[in-house]
């Protein structure tokens, strides 16, 4: 247990399937039944000690939530800034979808330019503090480079494997960070299996693959608290999210519960969207089957790279949160995610990655099917900044003569 006087509340691991305990002090992995570990608090003790005004005189980063989040100690915090990104009124799409209060969390804002960023600055911090020397994963792109960059920020090594059709971009942050970076001829599970091999090989080396490790999770649960905190402590109708591996969906429904039994906010959960896209929805499947957990998706992809999750580790948790909460899974197409990407940004100014703009092709059919009312408060999570995409625009300006003239208009 922590000290009376502690930065954080952490009191132990749980199984996610069995409830089995597990002692958060020493360095874990996924349980005995090969399910994820979840993070649990003296929520009483966090009760006793902060209040939401507390909070509010805090710096702006998901730091501010430190009773509720893993470190121990604030000097072994690894920190770029990370948190408190806007919760933006998204009017003339909103207008379009024919509903009334929609919003946009922008988390490509955030330190390497997506919400992984989140995840790695508190994984990150809680391995150094348990000694790990070095991380290594398995990625689709984003959350390699995001903690390859926090890793070098910590003074850790970090091993990288990707497939070798994932964003250039995340390549390049990875090897300017100092990682040790592979590509792999297959897809993001081929690339798993490699570093699992490899970290049983190395001494010091945590494998950090998505819900393989306690401590992502928290850190992505922190968007929970921010959507909450933004809206005066209270919670929005309904919550979309592109949802591949579902750390972060299942983040934001752990916040949502902890809040509650906080007493920080009250009332219903908003109803929780897992969004995926047509050509990687094992999600969809499995919601639309009743099922508890996905089958894996055959012949996976889709130009939304980051949701190319064939078979998530933690599908059933996502599947949990989405019923638990009278939410929905829901699949758009390529087409439809990056005519929505184009819309927004000539709508609203906002060029946003195509995981996010997934969620935002999505809302028109659920309005359409009544899941989504013309009066309901809606939040739609970009979980990145559309410039790490640039292959996904086509860029056909016309090409003029140094002395040429623009044309004008009659």
């Amino acid at each position: 247990m922590a000290p009376s006087s502690a930065y954080s509340f952490l009191s132990h691991l749980e199984c996610s399937r069995t409830g089995e305990r597990y002692d958060a002090d020493v360095l874990q992995g996924v349980s005995a039944e090969g399910a994820p570990l979840l993070a649990r608090y003296d929520l009483d003790r966090v009760r006793e000690t902060v209040t939401r005004e507390d909070i509010a005189a805090r710096a702006p980063t998901l730091w501010r939530y430190h009773e509720v989040l893993p470190v121990r100690g604030e000097d072994h915090v690894v920190t770029l800034g990370e948190g408190m990104t806007p919760l933006l009124p998204m009017p003339a799409y909103g207008r379009r979808a024919g509903i009334e209060r929609l919003l946009m969390k922008d988390e490509g804002l955030v330190p390497t330019g997506t919400f992984k960023a989140r995840g790695a600055a508190v994984g990150v911090s809680r391995a150094a503090e348990l000694g790990v020397k070095g991380v290594a994963m398995p990625t689709n792109g984003n959350a390699g480079a995001a903690w390859a960059l926090y890793a070098a920020r910590a003074g850790m090594e970090s091993l990288i494997a990707m497939p070798e059709d994932a964003p250039r971009i995340t390549m390049a942050e990875c090897q300017v960070a100092g990682a040790e970076l592979y590509r792999v001829d297959g897809l993001i599970g081929d690339a798993g299996k490699l570093v699992n091999a490899a970290t049983r090989e190395r001494a010091g080396y945590q494998e950090v693959s998505t819900l393989k490790e306690p401590y992502r999770l928290e850190g992505k649960k922190t968007m929970g608290y921010e959507i909450a905190e933004q809206l005066g402590w209270r919670m929005p109708d309904v919550i979309l999210y592109p949802t591949g591996g579902g750390v972060g969906i299942i983040g934001i429904h752990k916040a949502l519960r902890e809040m509650l039994e906080l007493g920080w906010v009250d009332g219903e959960l908003p109803r929780l969207v897992a969004v995926q896209a047509t050509g990687c929805a094992p999600i969809v499947e499995a919601f639309e089957n009743g099922a508890r957990e996905s089958t894996p998706f055959p012949g996976a992809r889709t130009v939304a790279f980051g949701i190319t999750v064939p078979k998530a580790l933690g599908d059933f948790l996502v599947l949990d949160a989405v019923y638990a909460t009278g939410g929905t899974a829901i699949a758009v197409t390529d087409e439809d995610l990056l005519k929505a990407q184009a819309e927004l940004a000539a709508l609203e100014g906002a060029f946003i990655c195509p995981e996010g703009a997934a969620c935002f092709a999505a809302l028109g059919p659920l309005r359409e099917s009544g899941h989504i009312t013309a009066g309901d408060e809606v939040v739609v999570l970009n979980t990145g900044t559309g410039v790490k995409y640039p292959e996904t625009v086509r860029v056909d300006a016309p090409l003029l003569a140094k002395d040429g003239q623009i044309p004008g208009r009659g």
